[in-house]
């Protein structure tokens, strides 16, 4: 006996999103991108206060650390200070800070990393950190802010490749 098949059946679901969005999106206003500009120039100002601030937090970490050593809970904040600057250099136009902050935090992410970071490599970011905010290098166009980035880099990778080849330590990491 030969079973009939069933006849198939489409069904679209409505779309939800353009009954949310209102449909179609009008032509682009370039009026309103040219206020939305506007407005982001004259919040550079409050961009720059927003970086010090975070730089000064970075740096009264690293104060701690050259006091207490990075594997106290100083290094833990230094660490957190850090991934903080390495998510806001780019957002307020300092790339090269975003840079030297990720490769603070690749130094000194772990417990593990921190045990075996020298202090002097952890300080040397943060000191690249503030000289690029104080002299105005926002990015590796800049021939020393590439120079040094990279060299901090070059350090913090040769320290990382050192750590993942110890199996104890991967072990704990």
């Amino acid at each position: 006996m030969v079973k009939k098949e069933q006849p198939i059946e489409m069904i679209t679901p409505p779309n939800m999103l353009r009954v949310k969005v209102g449909g179609r999106i009008g032509p682009i206003d370039e009026k309103a991108i040219e206020r939305a500009e506007a407005a982001l120039d004259d919040m550079k100002e409050v961009f720059s206060n927003w970086l010090e601030n975070e730089v000064e937090k970075l740096e009264d970490a690293a104060t701690h650390v050259a006091r207490d050593g990075i594997n106290s809970p100083a290094g833990e904040t230094l660490f957190a200070r850090a991934h903080d600057l390495r998510g806001m250099g780019t957002t307020y136009n300092f790339p090269i800070v975003t840079r030297m902050a990720g490769s603070l935090s690749k130094l000194i992410e772990t417990e593990e990393k921190r045990a075996i970071a020298p202090t002097k490599l952890a300080l040397a970011h943060t000191h690249a950190i503030r000289a690029a905010l104080r002299q105005g290098v926002r990015d590796d166009q800049n021939p020393v802010g590439k120079a040094l980035a990279e060299e901090l880099e070059s350090q913090v990778l040769d320290l990382v490749a050192e750590f993942e080849d110890q199996p104890a330590m991967r072990a704990a990491g």
